[in-house]
C-alpha cells in the first residue's frame, strides 16, 4: 500500500474529502427530512464515489504489486495487465 500513498497521495486524500462531503450531504438530507428520492440519490452518489476511490487503489496494487515485471519473473505483459485492470473497474462501476 505505501507505493500507492507515496504516488498518489493527495490525489487519493482529495477523493476523500470528497466523500466525506457526500456523507455529510447524506446526513443533512435525514436531519432535514428530506425525500426518500433525494436520500438514495446521495447514497448512490457516495457509493459510486467511494467504489472509485476502491478503483484507484486495487489498479496501483495490481500495476505496483502484482505484475510489475521487475519483481516477478513471470508477471503478465502489459496488454494483460490492461485488460485486468478495465475489467476489475468494471466491477466497480
Amino acid at each position: 500500500m505505501s507505493h500507492t500513498i507515496i504516488h498518489q497521495k493527495q490525489k487519493l486524500l482529495n477523493r476523500v474529502r470528497r466523500i466525506r462531503g457526500q456523507v455529510d450531504a447524506i446526513e443533512r438530507a435525514l436531519q432535514g427530512e428530506a425525500g426518500c428520492a433525494e436520500v438514495m440519490h446521495l447514497i448512490s452518489a457516495s457509493r459510486g464515489a467511494m467504489n472509485g476511490l476502491l478503483g484507484e487503489v486495487v489498479e496501483e496494487h495490481i500495476r505496483t504489486h502484482l505484475v510489475d515485471p521487475v519483481k516477478h519473473r513471470g508477471a503478465l505483459d502489459r496488454n494483460a495487465v490492461d485488460q485486468l485492470v478495465e475489467l476489475v473497474h468494471s466491477y466497480f462501476k
